[in-house]
């Protein structure tokens, strides 16, 4: 279907939507979004499956290109806090606390975004939050010190605590009774190409014009694209207070109904959390130790990130073959495996194997998203997704400040190696989920 016929007041001409756009989707087929069906539930007020598809397909590319521009906000930290360390003087542990305030911010704000969405609706809370982070990284382009980082990354990470839920708890939506751990592996492969492209966009625009120029650029296109979100999920008529208050009564709590279930899962979303994050944060250190540039952290963040989305598709694939137990146990393996190697390996070597270690860093989080809906009823979605995401970023935030503690004491590969040991307790938490999940899916 050519962009723009047949969708009524659907269209797919967003710059955000044209993810999703029928004449513009061949890079997409291969990951057969084409063949998923979503539910005719709370989709939107169109007819016939052929409009439902579109309508399903363009909310996935919307909330796909909300995950590309806030994976871009996030993970461009670690490209420039190496920069911000030699600029400002700072420590290990201080550029470990400068990713805790960030990540700490955003997890803690990840349940209240859900319990506001359902009052307010999520449109409006993306909206918001997506343009309050392009103004945070265009304030950052003026920092002068540590105190004004905290306060600038503090509020980044409350804008950004809204994406994730959100964004998560619409595409489950749109898939209801559809294929919605694919559609959420779509949307997850998005994200990681934010973190692929960002960074390494960045590091270029650092080199031409310097790291103030380059975050003051990407925090402006930010500020647009809240505008470009917005429109899009209104008329898609996706989002609104309208859509959430039919669900808002449908249960009470929080709406898991398998409690062990989620809570293994949580176990493994906040070790692996955690595991990645340190690894990401003290990764740039190691390499700079080896007398590299900010080109060549740039472009070895680029190949972890390229693995990491290579690693959201197979690993899913992966899971729908071998099921979801063992595939997130092999990743775990390799993860914790590649870091504890990697710093007695060359550069040549190192750079060689990240790309491998970012399949299995980011492998196992694709499995768990499309597995957190599994224990929760369709209209608990949002705090669910919420309260996932807090455990999970939490872990992240405490861990590269702990560890930049051990970095400081005892040198950048004690660090990753604890790094490495951390991510070995998920196997057992593996064999918990086991248990309490249906046998079709382990």
């Amino acid at each position: 279907m050519a962009v723009g016929q047949g969708v009524g007041h659907f269209p797919n001409t967003s710059p955000i939507c044209i993810l999703a756009s029928g004449g513009q989707d061949a890079w997409i087929k291969p990951f057969a979004v084409a063949k998923l069906r979503p539910a005719p539930s709370r989709a939107g007020p169109v007819k016939g499956r052929g409009l439902f598809r579109d309508h399903a397909r363009a909310t996935l590319g919307t909330c796909g290109g909300a995950h590309f521009l806030h994976d871009g906000f996030s993970d461009a930290l670690y490209l420039l806090m190496p920069i911000w360390a030699e600029a400002f003087g700072l420590s290990m542990a201080q550029v470990g606390l400068l990713k805790t305030v960030y990540s700490g911010t955003m997890a803690a704000f990840q349940v209240p975004a859900g319990l506001l969405s359902e009052r307010h609706g999520e449109r409006i809370l993306l909206w918001g939050g997506t343009a309050l982070a392009g103004l945070a990284y265009i304030v950052m382009g003026a920092t002068d010190g540590f105190a004004m980082l905290v306060v600038v990354l503090m509020a980044a990470g409350l804008a950004s605590s809204v994406q994730h839920p959100l964004s998560s708890a619409l595409v489950v939506r749109a898939y209801a009774e559809g294929p919605r751990r694919a559609a959420l592996g779509i949307y997850n492969f998005t994200g990681d190409l934010g973190k692929v492209a960002v960074p390494a966009t960045i590091g270029v625009l650092v080199v031409a014009i310097g790291w103030r120029g380059a975050t003051v650029t990407y925090g402006a296109l930010g500020v647009l694209a809240a505008f470009a979100i917005f429109v899009a999920l209104k008329r898609l008529e996706m989002g609104g207070v309208a859509t959430r208050a039919a669900s808002s009564v449908a249960a009470g709590g929080w709406g898991i109904h398998n409690k062990g279930g989620f809570a293994a899962l949580s176990g493994i979303g906040m070790i692996d959390s955690a595991a990645r994050y340190g690894f990401l944060t003290f990764l740039p250190f190691l390499l700079v130790q080896r007398c590299v540039g900010v080109e060549t952290v740039g472009f070895a963040l680029a190949l972890t990130f390229a693995g990491g989305a290579a690693g959201k598709l197979l690993c899913g694939l992966m899971a729908e073959r071998v099921g979801v137990i063992r595939t997130a146990a092999l990743t775990e393996l390799l993860t914790g495996a590649g870091i504890l190697v990697l710093p007695l390996l060359p550069l040549t070597i190192i750079l060689a194997l990240l790309p491998i270690l970012g399949v299995a860093l980011n492998g196992t989080s694709s499995v768990l998203y499309g597995t957190v809906a599994d224990f929760v009823d369709d209209s608990r979605q949002s705090r669910a997704f919420g309260l996932f995401y807090t455990l999970g970023i939490g872990a992240g935030a405490l861990s590269p400040v702990a560890f930049g503690l051990l970095g400081d004491a005892a040198g950048v590969p004690a660090a990753l190696t604890g790094l490495g040991v951390l991510a070995l307790p998920t196997l057992p938490l593996c064999y918990a989920l086991r248990r309490a999940m249906p046998s079709k899916l382990t």
